[in-house]
């Protein structure tokens, strides 16, 4: 049979084929070069590792290096293929042309892998992000476990009590920036004000706040002149890392700012994880005036008092038209209006039509100042917390709690994120899922008391009253009412009448004397008031379903609030076995959305559309 035969019938090449091949690949001493060139690109690695790691190199030097190497080798092999034999030493046109040719290919391959086009980088910048996520997220579960530096209160070195927002913005601001940070965990970002004013040990503060390091500093501003001095220290022993003063103008604030976060960064060889121009502090305001009233109106949000809350909206929105670029100032103009009705008595009178239009406007513009920042700024976790929130409270779930994770993965340990999120749950009856997420609130910020009350709800929705720790007068009352010292309940809430403005004192008193029928059925009729958040009562005189007369109006005002959660306790079964009770989580949108996401623990659906909630 012939050659060619063989080669049509798929056959291998014959023997003597491969033997005059492999005699060219040693005259030509390709594998001495290639094992020569593997052992000297090792030598050269390795030198590029053990310098890098002295100086401290990115670690992107080792992998150009590797790949420049390895795209180094079928260029040798090439060479010696060409020049191996002796009689071969110039330059040909086939080995030009093929050595071309690796060039080519392999800066191709090198410009793919380690000079990204814009749209790679950003197809791959989510990657990043969620790789400095899942570290924060880590050390966050875990206080033991990463970096977690607590940014403890400014001391005023003014001379002046008027200064002292001043000082606290300096420590608001330098804890959104080191934030930004994405392996950096900043714990108790609130809950460190507990310790303003006050002479404890470093070891001590760590402790309570699950901080590694603390930074500590002054403030001392006199007419445009600045002096800022800050310190890193080491939480276990007081030991300072690092110190700085920076004598500055008013107007380089943000500069100071910037440059503390970054030393901050530096000491502790992390990453800014910053794109090019990104800052870790925004500097869009326009003016040193509009730049004080945004740390005013920070201050007195973080109060929730009703005049605070108005007074904090008057000066963002004159912030705002001075400077409408700045993504924080809309940011918090959103938390305001979103607050806003909180704080109003109106709503804890239970007066729907006075609370109607005022929660109409607040969330009206909670929603565009929160859609404002996410426009100017995406990356800003509080834009999409207070989107999500208007977004629950208008009965759209599933759109809310999407909303809040997307604040979580831009910053997992964002307490007002960690806040609404196990709030959201919590409500929809996922007591068990919401109850580790609000475990974890508390381990960030563990002396905020508005983030520890809906703790004492969740443990006692779970049956859990034994772990609740210093309930308010409201969780209280309905735990005695649960033991059955419905007199005891009565007697707190008497205890309080004097300090009660009206109408709230009516519905006290009325709620202290159906207490002390209890736990007797009585005949009540339709004209009986509502008692707002003490509708409770009623589940132990025999009418439940008038538990349901706040949580209607709620939804009437289009404000449902966190205290629904209450529904799901254990003490309140009753309740959820009245066609009222299906009524009710029909119009607030919930088995819509247990449909979509799963049926939370107490409920299952039945036949056709009907469900039952045990």
């Amino acid at each position: 049979m012939s050659e060619e035969f063989d080669h049509a019938e798929g056959k291998p090449p014959h023997i003597d084929r491969l033997s005059g091949l492999w005699r060219r690949v040693y005259d030509r001493k390709i594998v001495q070069w290639s094992v020569a060139y593997v052992a000297l690109a090792y030598a050269i690695q390795h030198g590029v590792v053990l310098t890098g790691e002295a100086f401290e190199w990115p670690h992107a030097f080792q992998q150009i290096s590797m790949l420049l190497l390895a795209l180094g080798l079928p260029v040798v092999t090439t060479c010696a293929w060409y020049h191996g034999e002796r009689a071969s030493r110039h330059i040909s046109g086939p080995e030009l042309t093929i050595i071309t040719l690796l060039l080519a290919i392999g800066s191709l391959f090198f410009y793919t892998l380690v000079r990204p086009s814009e749209e790679l980088a950003v197809s791959r910048a989510p990657i990043v992000q969620d790789a400095g996520v899942t570290a924060a997220r880590t050390a966050a579960q875990n206080p033991g476990l990463g970096i977690a530096v607590a940014v403890m209160p400014f001391a005023n070195l003014s001379g002046d009590n008027d200064q002292e927002y001043f000082s606290d913005g300096m420590t608001d601001e330098i804890s959104g920036a080191l934030a930004k940070i994405p392996d950096l965990r900043v714990a108790a970002r609130s809950s460190a004000f507990q310790f303003k004013g006050k002479n404890q040990d470093a070891r001590a503060i760590g402790q309570q706040l699950h901080a590694t390091h603390l930074i500590e500093g002054s403030v001392r501003k006199a007419g445009d002149q600045l002096r800022i001095s800050a310190e890193l220290v080491n939480a276990d022993d007081g030991v300072t890392i690092w110190s700085s003063s920076y004598d500055r103008q008013l107007k380089d604030v943000f500069a100071v700012q910037e440059d503390i976060a970054r030393a901050i960064a530096t000491s502790f060889h992390m990453t800014l994880g910053l794109k090019p121009g990104e800052s870790l502090v925004d500097r869009r305001i326009t003016s040193e005036a509009g730049h004080e009233n945004f740390l005013r109106a920070v201050g007195l949000v973080r109060t929730r008092g009703p005049k605070q809350e108005a007074d904090a909206i008057k000066l963002l929105e004159q912030l705002l038209g001075e400077s409408p670029e700045f993504a924080p100032g809309w940011a918090l103009l959103g938390v305001a209006y979103n607050d806003l009705p909180l704080t109003d008595p109106a709503r804890s009178a239970g007066d729907v039509e006075k609370m109607l239009p005022v929660v109409r406007n607040s969330l009206v513009k909670a929603e565009a100042a929160a859609q404002r920042a996410i426009q100017l700024d995406q990356n800003i976790p509080d834009g999409y917390t207070t989107l999500g929130a208007v977004q629950a409270r208008r009965g759209s779930y599933l759109a809310g709690l999407q909303l809040e994770e997307r604040a979580l993965a831009l910053d997992p340990d964002f307490p007002e994120a960690l806040n609404a999120y196990s709030n959201q749950l919590a409500r929809l009856g996922y007591i068990t899922q919401a109850i580790p997420i609000r475990e974890k609130l508390l381990g960030v910020e563990p002396f905020v008391p508005t983030f520890r009350a809906p703790y004492n709800r969740m443990l006692f929705a779970a049956g859990r009253m034994n772990e609740m720790r210093n309930p308010g007068l409201f969780d209280n009352t309905q735990v005695l009412a649960v033991q059955g010292h419905f007199g005891d309940a009565a007697d707190v809430l008497q205890s309080v009448l004097q300090n009660t403005p009206e109408p709230l004192r009516r519905q006290t008193e009325e709620a202290g004397k159906l207490l002390r029928t209890a736990p007797k059925p009585l005949d009540l009729p339709e004209s009986l008031p509502k008692l707002g958040l003490l509708d409770w009562v009623y589940v132990y005189v025999g009418a439940p379903e008038r538990y349901l007369d706040s949580y209607e109006d709620s939804l009437k005002i289009g404000y449902f609030g966190s205290e629904a959660v209450y529904l799901w306790a254990p003490a309140y079964h009753a309740v959820r076995q009245t066609e009222r009770f299906k009524a009710f989580v029909r119009a607030a949108g919930m088995v819509d959305y247990w449909h979509a996401k799963g049926w939370p623990e107490f409920c299952h659906p039945t036949t056709g559309d009907d469900f039952v909630c045990d």
